[in-house]
């Protein structure tokens, strides 16, 4: 039987190009926002460390702030397209390594950053990954945490929770602004900025970069159709079944 981590290997190999050319991964008013908080920093990291990298699209930003970029996801796939991506864009400070995020292979203490985006929601033991992210942190050092967010009330995010594993099922679970919150706190980072965006998600380019079965199409369709009022309101689901759930951003520092 197959591990999570296969699993999520399994549905992310084949696709990995496709996340490259994303519009939703490429671009956005987050990834504008990283940009400017690293831009703001006082002293250059000199190692930043991008967990679950996917195509590579925050470790880009992160290496045009950090002497040195380490690109790390459990995908060969996805990392060889980082590393194409890179060299076209004469990166060659930006290095890709393969392996799992509850278990990293880095002494303690050895990045100044340490930053993830869209990627988290896949994490099969948050609370382990968040601590492994903690101990590979200097004292002092920057956390840069970017993913879709949970609902807070308990009917919406149900909801999409399920249309979530519908489509992607290394699908583990969206967290909630509060709940990112207490996870960073726990693991003693001081949250300095955090902020929000809508996010809407296209329905046929969401499904067909993912490669959904049609079985499990049909199903999230039929789900988004028969959604009470307050879950369409919420994720403003549209005619064609396009929504627009929200994308959080929270950037902190590792207490001394």
């Amino acid at each position: 039987m197959k591990s999570h981590l296969d699993a999520v290997n399994a549905r992310f190999d084949p696709r990995a190009q496709a996340y490259l050319s994303s519009a939703v991964h490429a671009a956005g008013p987050d990834l504008q926002c990283a940009r400017e908080l690293l831009a703001s920093l006082a002293t250059r990291p000199a190692r930043a460390l991008d967990l679950g990298t996917g195509a590579g699209h925050l470790a880009y930003a992160l290496a045009e702030a950090a002497a040195e970029v380490i690109a790390f996801d459990a995908s060969e796939s996805m990392l060889g397209v980082v590393r194409g991506a890179a060299a076209e864009r004469g990166l060659d400070n930006l290095q890709c390594q393969a392996g799992d995020v509850h278990r990293l292979p880095f002494p303690d203490a050895s990045f100044d950053l340490v930053a993830t985006r869209y990627s988290a929601h896949h994490w099969v033991d948050l609370v382990a990954a968040m601590s492994e992210l903690r101990r590979v942190l200097r004292p002092g050092g920057h956390v840069l945490v970017i993913d879709l967010e949970g609902a807070d009330q308990v009917l919406v995010d149900t909801h999409l929770q399920c249309i979530e594993l519908l489509r992607d099922t290394s699908h583990v679970r969206n967290r909630s602004r509060a709940q990112w919150l207490a996870l960073l706190r726990g693991i003693g980072v001081e949250v300095l900025h955090e902020q929000r965006w809508p996010t809407r998600l296209q329905f046929d380019t969401w499904v067909q970069r993912m490669r959904t079965p049609e079985t499990m199409v049909r199903a999230i369709r039929e789900l988004l159709q028969g959604a009470p009022r307050e879950v369409r309101e919420a994720l403003q689901v549209e005619a064609d079944r396009s929504f627009t759930p929200s994308t959080g951003l929270w950037w902190g520092r590792r207490a001394a």
